[in-house]
């Protein structure tokens, strides 16, 4: 008697029969045995068809199913070390459930567009499912850390009738008639949360009107924020720390496989620890326009155009040989994924190329008082080999809620976490201002109506502490970990600024 299982519990299963349901994620036939890979959404296993075994007519019917065909298959599990999994299925039977022929995503080359509008389907292949489960282990080590370290998971309102993060990103809707806006952050309800239970935190979609196409953008994408009362800027940066520290023990402990699939630097990460880097934002200016990031850049651009030539030349190499002919089908198909992998990989040469002078130059060219931009933060964060932690940018750059540093009012208590290999910030956090009359002045300031803010004020009158807090960006982390260059593969029906397919 055979038991119904999944593909990642085959490993329990050596030497018995078992019944998989999925679908066909690649077919090779040769003679009179097929090795059909297929996926069930937990991973990939080969099962071996002989036309001895399930006869002529099912053998053929097999032979021309075409990719994404769903089935059941039966067989006895065995070990397999070349194999996925280490283990593979002799088959017995199979149940064909729908036949499909001409599935529009192949192994060749397909641009951005036309993978957006079939998102519905590419969430199938191997590199979208990588991420995916990924992401799923991210989202969990988040709840896991807050909810073993006595935060409390408060829900905060989508619609809001205040900005946390400047007007100029909010979207507005119609709400009955009165006009409000899609929150851009729960910090501020939360800070009233916070003043209940002490420590929570907020996990949900979160929305951003910035007329930015970069790849780390999304007008819609998830972010947690803890809040904490009775906690200073030290506290912040070291809950920070042991936060995105266990995430990615946990990745590496749980998605270890996927990583490698992706061809993640698991290394880079197995080596990130305790404690992270710090600089405040002047250190961070002055190494911008420091001559150890110009000849850091034109270190970089060298080795840019070294990966080009060997990326051109492997091509090249590959072209040929398809050119010459007599490859069999399986290794037409690896030269046409390879191919595709190539011409990526080149684009983002070409574009890192073309861009190398114009962040150099933004850099030498960086002024104190500025925000840091996302070119700042890429050269700052692949100067180091583990996250850095900025602090203390000036006021005028920041939110009106963080708190003026005392000693030198022309910063505030804020910081970024960048994350390392050029992916930039995933983390923005801040102590809170705490005294009712400075944070009224910044209402002012920043030309709010202190009306509708006067509940947030009264946080000030009532009980005020010090207290502060940060959000992380989910998808931002998810491509850091997995090493993913555009943030609109680690969710999966993105949303962009001039792109909404599904």
């Amino acid at each position: 008697m055979q038991a119904k299982t999944s593909i990642d519990q085959l490993q329990v299963f050596i030497g018995k029969n078992v019944t998989l349901s999925g679908w066909l994620y690649h077919n090779r036939p040769s003679g009179k045995v097929q090795f059909l890979v297929l996926r069930d959404g937990t991973g990939l296993c080969q099962c071996v068809i002989e036309k001895d075994t399930i006869g002529e007519e099912l053998f053929e019917q097999i032979k021309h199913l075409g990719q994404e065909s769903s089935l059941s298959v039966t067989g006895l599990v065995r070990e397999e070390s070349r194999s996925p999994g280490g283990v593979e299925l002799a088959v017995t039977a199979v149940e064909i459930h729908c036949g499909t022929m001409d599935y529009p995503i192949t192994p060749k080359e397909h641009g951005i567009d036309f993978l957006l509008k079939n998102r519905h389907l590419h969430l199938r292949s191997l590199k979208p499912w990588c991420i995916g489960r990924i992401r799923h282990t991210v989202i969990d080590a988040i709840r896991r850390f807050f909810n073993d370290n006595g935060f409390t998971l408060v829900d905060t309102p989508i619609f809001t009738t205040i900005a946390g993060e400047g007007e100029q990103t909010l979207f507005e809707v119609d709400y009955f008639g009165q006009p409000l806006h899609l929150a851009q952050t729960g910090q501020l309800y939360l800070e009233s949360a916070a003043m209940s239970f002490g420590k929570v935190y907020c996990f949900g979609p979160t929305f951003r009107a910035e007329k930015s196409k970069t790849r780390r953008h999304l007008t819609e994408f998830w972010m947690v924020e803890p809040e904490v009362a009775y906690i200073d800027m030290e506290g912040l940066l070291s809950l920070a720390e042991d936060f995105v520290h266990s995430i990615i023990q946990r990745v590496l402990k749980d998605n270890r496989s996927e990583l490698e699939t992706l061809e993640a630097d698991i290394a880079a990460l197995e080596a990130i620890q305790k404690p992270f880097y710090r600089l405040t934002y002047t250190e961070a200016a002055d190494i911008l326009t420091s001559d150890r990031t110009r000849e850091f850049m034109a270190k970089q651009l060298d080795e840019f155009e070294g990966e080009k030539k060997t990326l051109e030349q492997e091509l090249a190499n590959i072209e040929a040989a398809d050119a010459k002919g007599g490859l069999k089908k399986w290794q037409q198909d690896k030269n046409a994924r390879r191919m595709l992998e190539i011409r990526g990989e080149l684009d983002e040469l070409n574009t890192k190329i073309e861009n190398n002078p114009k962040h150099a130059k933004l850099a030498a060219e960086f002024r104190w008082g500025k925000d840091l931009g996302g070119s700042d933060e890429t050269i700052i964060s692949l100067m180091h080999d583990r996250p850095v932690f900025v602090t203390h940018y000036p006021r005028d750059a920041k939110a009106f809620y963080m708190k003026q540093d005392r000693e030198n009012g022309n910063v505030v208590e804020n910081f970024d976490l960048l994350a390392s290999a050029g992916f930039g910030e995933i983390i923005g956090g801040s102590v809170r201002e705490d005294d009712h009359e400075r944070l009224l002045a910044r209402i002012h300031e920043e030309g709010y109506n202190p009306e509708q803010y006067q509940w947030y004020l009264d946080l000030r009158k009532y009980g005020s502490v010090p207290h502060g807090g940060f959000g992380l960006g989910v998808e931002r982390t998810v491509a850091w970990i997995a090493g993913e260059k555009h943030i609109r593969q680690c969710i999966a029906f993105p949303r962009l600024m001039d792109k909404v397919y599904l």
